[in-house]
């Protein structure tokens, strides 16, 4: 079947909104402030919402980042009139089920965002009521997460005893207590009567959530290195990641096992390290990302063949304040992820340095020339990871390309797919390198398997309907738990510990800063 005009600009449309919403976060970036990333971003989601809701809907399946799933999520509620029944069934299934794999925090503050915008129709009441049911332990959240916590109940007219209906009497009748004072009697619940001793007792301080604590050690005035050094049992993994830069600083050590830390954050991590620390720490760090790309590749782990990567350490991997060297942390991890994923590898840093360990953002960006390096070694994939800013000449990776694929490759022997962590806020996309390459946004090296099947898309040999198909079929995929959920909770997601729920909280928090760091007074 013949597409037509419109099924190809939808097609192109839904792409670019895909690629937006995997990488761009509202924050500055190393050419583009968080102005422009934000006008930009609200732009594509408000277009595709309005002309394409549908599709608009189902990218909740797909590896978009937390900033826009949550933005989804807010456009679709404030709108659901302009839905038929049928698809407001399918949305609140698509929107239950992307909150179970948010970070509370981020679910709190759009539950707020809600409040604020008066969206307050009874499907919007039915999922706050139902992710807070689902919560593996409210008494936990209603101190890390108070005020929030009070908005979200006050906002979904919430009766808060029967939110935690299987919980002790006093558990139920203590909560709203918590919401209005710290002052009167004891209370019966450990953590809320440690919560009101450390308002006036500082020993009480380190048996809260790290993140609890930090804003009570503020308020007493208690030593930065000492806190940490006391309050270290109480932090997640990815707390002790997020603040082992800062203790190394103060002299404090703090001790992180690298064994199950996702390969993204730990190159960023690895980054985050001085040269000679990496260069002492070598076996340890190279083991821990390579047993990290070894999970991310999972069964397909060593077969794709020969494989050749350009991957950027320019100097605009450095990024931006909000996002330190985010870039070079997914080239990084891509370049482990690759090597675990390929029967023969060679990379190709822009840098022309050989040892990844070592890596830190430098000099220009000659993408043609290593380009032309890469395919020098007849691979049967070229996989480059840049921002796609080519500048050393400018274009020359662009007509390198070109060339190739029409004079040199017309058969496409050779398959070459760009992936772009850089939201380009100018041109509402990510940058692209040439027409003849397909371009995909990436977020986390660990998504680079979906994302170059993804990338096929944009390559113009399939259109609408077979990206209907695969949006389909995520769809179905996503909204398959996996684990059965209790009846009667439609909304429920699998029932986690407290601390694996703390540690989902730990993700890169785009757009703002966390509520618990406000929610201890």
């Amino acid at each position: 079947m013949t597409e037509t005009i419109a099924d190809l600009v939808a097609c192109e449309d839904v792409l670019t909104f895909v690629n937006a919403a995997i990488t761009g976060t509202g924050q500055r970036e190393f050419h583009h402030d968080a102005a422009e990333q934000r006008f930009s971003l609200g732009f594509l989601h408000e277009y595709m919402r309005e002309n394409y809701r549908e599709l608009y809907a189902a990218t909740l399946a797909l590896d978009v980042n937390d900033h826009n799933a949550a933005l989804i999520v807010r456009g679709l509620l404030a709108t659901a009139r302009d839905a038929g029944e049928a698809q407001r069934r399918l949305e609140g299934r698509l929107i239950a089920r992307r909150l179970e794999t948010l970070p509370p925090q981020r679910v709190y503050r759009l539950f707020r965002a809600l409040r604020r915008d008066g969206v307050n129709n009874r499907r919007t009441r039915a999922i706050i009521r139902d992710w807070l049911l689902a919560r593996p332990d409210l008494a936990f959240d209603a101190v890390k997460y108070r005020s929030a916590l009070k908005d979200a109940v006050r906002h979904a007219h919430l009766d808060t005893r029967a939110l935690v209906p299987d919980a002790p009497q006093h558990v139920q009748d203590e909560i709203g207590r918590l919401f209005y004072s710290a002052t009167g009697p004891p209370f019966i619940t450990p953590i809320f009567e440690t919560w009101r001793q450390a308002h006036y007792a500082q020993e009480a301080v380190y048996k809260l959530p790290f993140t609890v604590a930090e804003g009570f050690a503020a308020a007493h005035g208690i030593p930065r290195k000492r806190f940490l050094e006391r309050a270290e049992k109480n932090m997640t993994r990815l707390e002790r990641l997020r603040l082992q830069g800062h203790a190394g600083q103060k002299k404090t050590t703090i001790d992180i096992d690298l064994a199950t830390v996702p390969l993204t954050r730990l190159a960023t991590y690895v980054l985050s390290l001085p040269l000679d620390e990496r260069s002492r720490r070598r076996a340890e760090l190279t083991g821990a990302l390579r047993a990290a790309a070894r999970r991310a590749a999972g069964p397909d782990a060593g077969r794709w063949g020969r494989v050749a990567a350009v991957l950027d350490d320019s100097f605009s991997t450095v990024g931006s304040a909000e996002k330190r060297r985010r870039p070079l942390a997914v080239a990084l991890g891509g370049h482990f992820l690759l090597e675990a994923l390929a029967g023969e590898y060679r990379p190709f840093w822009t840098s022309g340095r050989a040892d990844a360990l070592l890596l830190y953002p430098f000099g220009p960006t000659p993408l043609g020339t290593r380009v032309l390096d890469a395919l020098d070694t007849s691979p049967d994939r070229l996989v480059i990871i840049s921002d796609g800013f080519d500048n050393a000449p400018p274009g020359l990776a662009a007509e390198v390309l070109r060339v190739w694929r029409t004079r040199l490759d017309p058969g496409r022997r050779v398959s070459i797919t760009h992936l772009n962590p850089v939201y380009d806020a100018t041109d509402f996309d990510v940058r692209r390198l040439a027409p003849t390459v397909p371009t995909a946004g990436v977020r986390d090296a660990e998504d680079l398997l979906t994302l170059v099947e993804l990338a096929r898309f944009a390559e113009g040999r399939v259109g609408l309907p077979e990206l209907r198909v695969h949006l389909d079929s995520r769809v179905a995929r996503f909204l398959t738990p996996p684990e059965p959920r209790r009846p009667g909770n439609a909304a429920e997601p699998p029932n986690t510990t407290t601390a694996a729920s703390e540690e989902a909280g730990e993700t890169e928090n785009a757009g703002g800063e966390q509520i618990a760091k406000t929610e201890a007074q």
